[in-house]
Formats: C-alpha cells, structure tokens, sequence
C-alpha cells in the first residue's frame, strides 16, 4: 500500500515542523511580512497545521474558517501567492521533503488559490 502524503512529509510532526517553518519564513518575506505583522503566529500556525494535515490525508480536524473566509477582504496578488508557495518550498527542502512530495504540495497550494487570490 502507497504511502498517503501525509505519512510522506513525517504525520503530524513532520507538517508541525514545515509548517512552523513556512510561517516564520513568511514574516520576514519582504512581500508577506506586511500581513503578518501583529499577527497571533502561534494561533495562524496552528491553524495551517490542520489544514496541511488534513488536506495531505491525516486524521486531524480543520477547525479554521474556510480558505474563503479567511482571506477575505485581503485582496491577495498573484505575486504574493508565489511568495508563500516558495516559502513553502523553501521551507519543505530545508527538511529533506523529497521533490515529488513537494510538488504535490504546490498542486495542492496552486488548486486554492482562487480561495485566496484578489478577495
């Protein structure tokens, strides 16, 4: 049996520690850091956390608002979206995360941005 994607990027442990990384890299990008700042991280990354965990097949619950919802009213640009997609990727090879998972992650990043773009 093929291992899900989230067994691939380590379960709960491993997304914590990319996650926790992707949201540290966002608050000093030039680009995101605006949107961070002021921000509960601690709450945003654990947020994510059960977002990236539930999407990439594991057990945890998302309690958040929807993508939607939650980038309402931020008016997000394409340029924005590629600077979190690289943090992500940054953040993903800092931990060894192989290349096909990390492209699997960007299609999964890439399939909401209308979720998050020009809200």
């Amino acid at each position: 049996m093929t291992e899900s994607l989230y067994q691939r990027l380590g379960s709960a442990e491993g997304i914590t520690a990319i996650v926790d990384d992707v949201l540290d890299r966002h608050a000093v990008n030039p680009l995101l850091a605006p949107r961070f700042s002021g921000k509960d991280l601690t709450r945003s990354k654990q947020m994510a956390t059960q977002f990236f965990c539930m999407g990439a097949g594991g057990p945890q619950t998302y309690e958040g608002l929807d993508m939607r919802a939650a980038h309402a009213g931020m008016n997000i640009s394409e340029q924005e979206l590629i600077a979190a997609m690289d943090d992500f990727v940054a953040a993903m090879q800092g931990h060894g995360v192989g290349a096909v998972e990390v492209n699997e992650v960007v299609a999964m990043l890439y399939s909401l941005k209308a979720e998050v773009l020009r809200l």
